[in-house]
């Protein structure tokens, strides 16, 4: 059976490529009939986060991935969490230095610092130099027994190491190219090195795709295989996510915009997320742009993912998202956007409000949940903000435009039925030579009942807003104009 697993650390919020790897490796799980599992790699204590994994896992959760085995659910594997696996990794680090392929090391944390600086200016490649690979087995029985403080190396055999990547092809590496990197650490926990290996090992891991920068690592985790007498995984390393200038995407050079919660928080849905994620370095057989997560889990074939950076595009990630809130039905979209209309409605201090024609109006222009906000304020301030010198049209004048205003204001009074259709027709009634333009009619109209430059048509707004409150706020531009 595939056995694949997501294995994140918590020492931050979900980045977009740790989601991306996350679904890659969930598609792949459900394409096969196999599992996936999540798993927590928290043996850098110094760097772990409060929080991290509960809102890790919240994120991954909100994008529709579940898992089968996991810190919260359990599994045949337990535990999941490789602090809690310390003595298996005592235990499998001893039987790796037994096997010939690890050995102890008690060099000082000093005299490492040295062999770097010296090696560093003498613009050497900066690797441990053996100093204890070849202790006799007595030294080491007597250092152990005096309790000094050791780690655990892995032993780098002469030759070459040579695996198959399943997206990268065959790759070649010269072992003395490799350093005898720590496998233990002195305070009893393991580096990456020895926990992932011993974890996919004993939790029967046959995939590990994850991204490209351990690649370089590999070669080190297939010596340690070898060491133990392990049969090894498949390997699939996935490209980068890159930002626009084409560097790997990064919280120091792109802020908030890497993690998932960002974009969470901007009303971004998940449906589009996970539609956006999947093409970041995988493409279907045909031109389709649009794949739910049922649609990817059917077309999903490592085969078809590249090797090449993967460029996150926010333009085109806005342009799907729009398209995805485009084809919501109006009840489902409005029920979606109610937070925010709950929070309009609070700011300035008024009650709840039907929304539904106003979602209907406004659907086409959204990019995000969020951005209702900054396109319908108008439907719930008590009081447009006019100014005389932006109500008047260009070439016009105040007495013209309050003309105008007090015509639109007469013929919408004596409208008994009040739909779009309705109120165009009784405004474009009001255009004729020589009397008005429709700029004339529509544009102080429309400002007097939004306020902005940029809005919905006139004849949608005032049907939202409905008669009263539109006879009200044309009401109020009179007053302004007359002033």
């Amino acid at each position: 059976m595939v056995r694949v697993r997501f294995a994140p650390s918590p020492t931050g919020e979900l980045h977009l490529g740790s989601a991306r790897t996350a679904l890659y490796n969930y598609l792949f799980a459900k394409k096969n009939d196999g599992k996936f599992i999540m798993r927590l790699e928290d043996t850098d204590q110094e760097r772990l986060v409060e929080g991290s994994l509960k809102r890790m896992l919240g994120g991954l959760a909100w994008l529709g991935l579940t898992w089968d085995e996991g810190p919260d659910i359990g599994g045949p594997y337990v535990p999941y969490i490789q602090s809690e696996r310390l003595p298996i990794y005592k235990k499998q680090a001893d039987e790796l230095i037994n096997q010939g392929g690890a050995y102890y090391c008690f060099c000082s944390a000093q005299r490492l610092e040295v062999l770097r600086r010296v090696q560093e200016a003498e613009k050497q490649i900066t690797k441990y130099d053996r100093a204890c690979l070849n202790l006799k087995p007595e030294e080491i029985k007597a250092k152990l027994e005096a309790k000094l403080p050791y780690i655990v190396r892995l032993k780098i055999p002469a030759g070459q190491t040579i695996f198959n990547d399943l997206i990268r092809g065959q790759i070649k590496v010269d072992n003395t190219s490799l350093d005898d990197s720590v496998l233990l650490k002195s305070d009893g926990f393991p580096t990456y090195h020895l926990a992932n290996v011993v974890d996919d090992h004993l939790m029967e891991i046959t995939h590990v795709i994850r991204g490209e920068e351990w690649l370089p690592s590999t070669p080190k985790h297939l010596l340690i295989y070898q060491g133990f007498g392990w049969s090894t995984p498949e390997f699939a390393h996935l490209p980068n996510v890159l930002n626009e200038k084409k560097t790997k995407l990064s919280k120091r050079k792109d802020g908030e915009a890497v993690w998932v919660q960002t974009y969470q928080a901007q009303g971004y849905l998940p449906e589009a997320m996970v539609n956006y994620l999947a093409f970041l370095g995988w493409h279907p057989k045909d031109d389709r742009e649009f794949f739910t997560l049922a649609d990817l889990t059917k077309e999903f074939d490592l085969s078809r993912a590249q090797k090449a950076g993967a460029i996150f595009n926010l333009a085109k990630l806005n342009w799907l998202n729009s398209s995805y809130l485009r084809h919501l039905p109006v009840s489902e979209l409005d029920n979606l956007l109610k937070p925010y209309y709950e929070e309009m409605c609070a700011s300035y201090n008024q009650a709840p409000r039907d929304t539904g024609a106003l979602t209907e109006l406004m659907r086409d222009r959204l990019i995000t949940l969020a951005s209702i906000k900054e396109h319908a304020s108008w439907f719930f301030r008590p009081q447009v903000e006019l100014n005389t010198e932006i109500i008047i049209p260009k070439n016009s004048t105040p007495e013209k435009t309050l003309h105008a205003i007090k015509s639109a204001h007469h013929v919408l009074q004596r409208l008994t039925s009040w739909t779009s259709q309705e109120i165009k027709d009784a405004l474009e009634v009001l255009v004729r030579p020589g009397t008005f333009s429709r700029r004339d009619i529509l544009w102080p109209v429309r400002l007097a009942l939004t306020g902005e430059k940029e809005s919905p048509d006139v004849f949608g707004v005032a049907w939202v807003l409905g008669q009263k409150e539109t006879l009200t706020r044309l009401a109020q531009a009179e007053s302004l104009l007359a002033d």
